[in-house]
Formats: C-alpha cells, structure tokens, sequence
C-alpha cells in the first residue's frame, strides 16, 4: 500500500515541533507560546478524522515544518544534531510505550484526569503544565530510556521550564504515536528523505 506522505510529514513536523519547543526552552528559558500551546493542545486529541486535526492547521505547525529539515539533513551543527537526537529518542520512547500495555492504560486514565481540569484551567496554565510533566516523568520517563536535554544550566534549573520541557516531550511522544499510525517509520530517515523534504516544501509554500 503507498504510503500516505502528506500525513507522515504532518505527524513528523509535530514531532519536531516538540523537539524545537524542548530544545528553545533549554537554552532560553522561553519558547515560542502558540506552537507550545498548539503542541499540548494535541495531547488531549484521542480521537481525530484526520491526521491534520489533531493539530489545528498547516500554519500552526509552522514552527515543526521550519525545523524538520534539520532533522532530515544529516548535519554537523551542535544545534541540529541536538535536535535530530530529540526526535530520535522520542521515536525510541514510543516504542517502548506502544508494546507496555499497562503504561497505555495509565496513559490514558492520566490524559481523562487532565481533561477534567481543563474545564477549569487553560491547557497553558501552570496548572495544566505541571500535571502533563507528571504525567511524563510518571508513565514515560519510567519505561526509559530517558531524554538526555541540555542547554543552559540557569534555563534548566527552573520549575516551570523544567515541566514546560517535559509536557513538550509528552507532545512528541503523542505525535510519535500518530506517526506510527498512520505510516511512519525510522527507515524514512535513511531512505525517503527526499520525498519527506519535497512534501515540507509543498506544505511550506501553500500556508
């Protein structure tokens, strides 16, 4: 069956949009808001009529599509290989979630007790935050192997920059997941690269 790229590139820009958000976030203490809130907005989507959905719009992926060619081009600047190593290990975590039954399931119950506190709370309340890096540091960091993240040791040392980075990483583990499902695979990376950057174009230029 062909494979359906628009939608691999989508899921995989989500991807690297969390890696970019964990990545800003490490080394500057901030991060770009409306990606990060587009990035664990997509968290809380279960179930979605189409791979793009689960996001919102192209251009709220802006942020992913403009740093995926980072990852796909192999590339000696510490900036990018940082980021290729972060989209690596997520796609490593989710394997690792995907064959725990009992962590999906937690997973799971842990995403509906969130959901509850949305009624109350902005999903970019500290509130919300700091329930997702639980959820995180709980469920995914404990199946390992955990993410190695590194920037500035003022940046990292922070409360909320801290659960900000590992909400961001629980968004890359979902967008991992989406990426599975609808065809992704770490072969890509060696073999399809092309196909991948030509479709980041497209998508690029049609905003």
């Amino acid at each position: 069956m062909a494979k359906n790229f628009y939608d691999i590139t989508l899921a995989l820009a989500g991807i690297a949009q969390s890696a970019r958000l964990v990545q800003q976030l490490a080394h500057d203490g901030q991060c770009n808001s409306d990606a990060l809130a587009v990035s664990l907005k997509s968290i809380m989507v279960i179930d979605s009529p189409t791979t793009l959905a689960v996001f919102g719009q192209e251009h709220d992926l802006a942020l992913g599509l403009e740093s995926l060619p980072s990852v796909l081009i192999s590339n000696t600047q510490e900036l990018s290989s940082e980021l290729a190593r972060y989209v690596l290990s997520l796609t490593v975590l989710e394997r690792k979630l995907s064959a725990n039954h009992q962590a999906l399931n937690e997973l799971s119950m842990r995403i509906s007790q969130v959901e509850r506190q949305l009624i109350h709370f902005d999903i970019e309340s500290e509130t919300i935050i700091n329930s997702l890096a639980s959820i995180y540091v709980d469920i995914i960091s404990a199946i390992g192997p955990r993410i190695q993240v590194t920037g500035s040791p003022d940046a990292l040392q922070q409360p909320l920059v801290q659960a900000k980075v590992r909400a961001a990483l629980l968004s890359g583990i979902r967008a991992t997941v989406l990426w599975q499902q609808v065809g992704g695979s770490r072969l890509q990376f060696m073999f399809s690269r092309g196909r991948l950057l030509n479709q980041v174009k497209q998508i690029l230029a049609n905003r």
